[in-house]
């Protein structure tokens, strides 16, 4: 199949990997063959596995041991969440062989990561940021390393990290394989590829900014205040289905879920403010259907690769238009169908008219009719009390941008009875 090794090729036959999507059909062969790749394709197409079956393969065929502290491969990726997300998927195809696949990320302990770093690693899964900790630390040498996986690149741009890129790529050996994989293409995104790739190979399924086909879209414009009626309303017309709900601020998303917890629902949150076992606790939760409404915030926009979500319900449009489109990525995964709800009020209209202008659609209409746009209000300092209950735009993340640092507080609670989970 593509021309795997046959330990692949039973990996992918035991996983039920029947047959390969179009990502993987064009990008596999090219990576195979050494070339450098820049691919683009929406979330959910099966990216992960474009780049990282044939990076086993020639870690494979080079059959040598990492020394100490170095790591053969490297792949970098914009949050926590789908570090994690990757390496699990790797891990499953390295079972049986002598690879080791190592993560390293922020809100985890660093002498643990620097434990596992001293006995070295075929292939480390990163955030930029915690990688350039170990490497002023003297606790990775990336000069072994002959391959490198940018994944979900436009996300490390619009999150800042290019600046760590700067610093990282040049201390990884030469030659070098590079692949860079992302959704989206903006101008800086021709740029990165330029500087990084040499004589890459482009393998593209759908125009940059295109949601999954089998995703239905639809939009209701309401008032701020008509969001949690709604919201609840939506929730139980099936009451089962795995559901996200994307918030634009960390408190609004943790106020928003406690609301719906109050009122019964089956209900968690992920965010900026929750520790990395909390996160990783509500996901699993969430994919394995103990709780079936997880509340997020952007740092779980491409981090979720669950097949079962149902749902995903934009209860506040994000800032930024691309991330409409990573958001409701995180259904109609693996071939599925999905839905995809917008709730819009008058100060998002603008925000609403930007992704439509990208994704080059309108999106049907639900419910309600397009007010006039109103400008959001400017949030205050403090941020004890703005965001997204109260429709005020959000302020640009500062330090590190593992966690979002914006205010807000959505949603209002109307009781019920108390559902339990199943």
């Amino acid at each position: 199949m593509l021309g795997l090794n046959k330990v692949l090729r039973n990996a992918l036959k035991a996983g039920g990997f029947d047959k390969p999507t179009p990502i993987q059909n064009q990008a596999i062969p090219l990576a195979l063959e050494g070339h450098d790749i820049l691919g683009l394709a929406q979330t959910g197409t099966g990216k992960t596995l474009a780049f990282g079956l044939p990076l086993i393969a020639h870690l494979m065929e080079e059959d040598t041991r990492p020394q100490t502290r170095t790591a053969r491969a490297l792949i970098l990726a914009p949050t926590r969440e789908l570090v994690n997300q990757i390496a699990d998927s790797l891990r499953h195809f390295t079972m049986n062989t002598p690879i080791k696949v190592a993560t390293v990320v922020g809100g985890q302990s660093i002498n643990r990561q620097i434990g596992t770093l001293a006995r070295g690693v075929d292939i480390l899964v990163a955030t930029p940021g915690r990688l350039i900790d170990l490497m002023d630390r003297g606790a990775v040498d990336l000069r072994q390393a002959r391959h490198l996986v940018l994944d979900e690149a436009d996300q490390m741009l619009d999150l800042g990290f290019i600046h760590a890129l700067r610093r990282i790529a040049p201390a990884l050996g030469t030659p070098r394989q590079t692949m860079l994989f992302s959704a989206t293409m903006p101008k800086q995104m021709e740029e990165l590829s330029r500087a990084y790739l040499t004589n890459p190979r482009k393998v593209q399924v759908s125009p940059p900014g295109k949601a999954a086909d089998k995703i239905t879209q639809s939009v209701h414009y309401l008032e701020k205040p008509e969001k949690p009626r709604k919201l609840r309303e939506i929730l139980d017309r099936d009451p089962d289905a795995l559901t996200l709900v994307f918030a634009r601020t960390k408190h609004g998303a943790e106020k928003l879920m406690k609301g719906l917890v109050d009122d019964g629902y089956n209900a968690a949150s992920i965010h900026g403010n929750k520790s990395q076992g909390q996160r990783d606790r509500a996901i699993k939760a969430f994919r394995e259907g103990t709780i079936n409404v997880l509340v997020a915030t952007d740092v779980a926009a491409r981090g979720i690769d669950i097949p079962g979500v149902a749902y995903v319900i934009n209860y506040e449009l994000p800032d930024t238009p691309d991330n409409y489109v990573h958001r409701i990525g995180r259904t109609a995964r693996a071939g599925r169908e999905g839905e995809a709800i917008a709730f819009c009020s008058a100060e998002e209209v603008d925000l609403l008219v930007q992704i439509e202008k990208l994704m080059k659609v309108e999106i049907p209409v639900a419910g309600g009719t397009r007010p006039k746009a109103v400008k959001m209000e400017k949030p205050r300092r403090g941020g004890g009390g703005g965001g997204a209950g109260r429709g005020r735009g959000a302020p640009k993340a500062q330090g590190k941008p593992q966690g979002e640092k914006r205010p807000g507080n959505p949603g209002q609670k109307r009781r019920r009875p108390r559902r339990r989970a199943a």
